[in-house]
């Protein structure tokens, strides 16, 4: 991590054309350290890296952003980002990098405890739904039938039968969730 920061802020002030010595005098921080930070010979400290941030104009996020995969078929676990927060239940995220140009919706879907007093709605779509429960215990609703599905349990269904989800425990549900058609797609 010390050589993509400091390569990061070695880059980013020879854009600016500043000099270490520019540089040092902004942050208050001596040449050498600098010197051996870009190199990745250090490390440093969050309150430093947040001087250099400012003086560089970026975020301090900046310098631990890290890179997509190369290849676009491989999404790696820390690559995921949240996607959508939908009712500030449904936390999901995409699992391909490219899913302009798939045929199916991969997801991950992380779901909030809530009341069992709250009203479920039921929806429909075109297409098919998979869904397989990975932790916690979750309540499905199918054609006016509820059912509970454990770690391990799957349900795979047509979209255009009434369906939703719900959380009725005190923990979090995770699921993987794939639908098709994609409504992320491209429309050639």
């Amino acid at each position: 991590m010390a050589v993509d920061i400091g390569r990061k802020i070695k880059e980013l002030r020879m854009s600016k054309n500043l000099t270490l010595k520019e540089l040092s005098e902004k942050v208050n921080l001596s040449i050498g350290f600098l010197s051996q930070l870009e190199r990745g010979l250090t490390n440093v400290a969050v309150d430093s890296l947040e001087k250099i941030a400012d003086a560089l104009s970026v975020e301090l996020t900046y310098f631990f952003s890290i890179p997509k995969s190369s290849n676009e078929s491989i999404l790696r676990s820390y690559e995921q980002e949240i996607f959508q927060v939908t009712n500030s239940k449904f936390i999901n995220y995409h699992l391909t990098n490219d899913i302009e140009n798939k045929t199916i919706l991969p997801r991950l879907v992380q779901i909030l405890p809530s009341s069992s007093d709250e009203e479920i709605n039921n929806y429909q779509h075109e297409g098919e739904e998979f869904v397989y429960v990975l932790e916690g215990i979750l309540t499905l609703f199918l054609d006016n039938q509820k059912y509970e599905l454990y770690p391990g349990d799957s349900a795979h269904i047509e979209s255009n039968i009434a369906h939703n989800w719900a959380n009725y425990t005190n923990k979090i549900v995770k699921l993987l969730s794939v639908n098709t058609p994609n409504p992320f797609k491209n429309k050639e």
